[in-house]
């Protein structure tokens, strides 16, 4: 049985009750441990997120600009933010290379969807998006990510 540690708690803070518990009670039976590395980021964090693969080197990750178009993990006029980031934890560190770590990351977000499934809450993994393909991402779905 795994669970959070502090810095996974201190980043869920701000984000909506339900997607916070899926997550909580997703960790106790994962397949595999996992830590939140994102959850509320600021509109300067998500203007440098957008940049990447456009203005500045890397791959496109979002296409929320964080002024015009506000991303999930913003925080919304209800004081909650929708979205979290999360990467496997395994030998003792986070591992963010998905291509390497493929088996791992589709068995967590299977169990995570399952387990938001059986407690009546509509989850996406921006796995299975095509693009940007961002798999650490999962968001309570709402009427703003339709």
């Amino acid at each position: 049985m795994y669970r959070f540690g502090s810095e996974s708690m201190n980043k869920l803070k701000k984000i909506h009750p339900m997607l916070v518990k899926v997550m909580t009670e997703a960790i106790k039976t994962s397949p595999f441990d996992f830590a939140i590395i994102c959850g509320v980021r600021t509109a300067v964090q998500q203007q440098a997120l957008y940049e990447k693969g456009r203005t500045k080197p890397g791959e496109i990750v979002t296409n929320a600009d964080g002024m015009k178009k506000k991303s999930n993990h913003q925080v919304k006029d209800d004081g909650y933010a929708y979205a979290v980031d999360l990467y496997p934890y395994i030998g003792g560190s986070i591992r963010r290379e998905y291509v390497e770590y493929k088996y791992e990351v589709n068995a967590i977000a299977a169990h995570i969807l399952k387990t938001a499934e059986k407690m009546g809450i509509n989850i996406i993994w921006g796995g299975n998006w095509q693009t940007p393909f961002d798999p650490p991402h999962f968001e309570l779905k709402n009427k703003e990510s339709d």
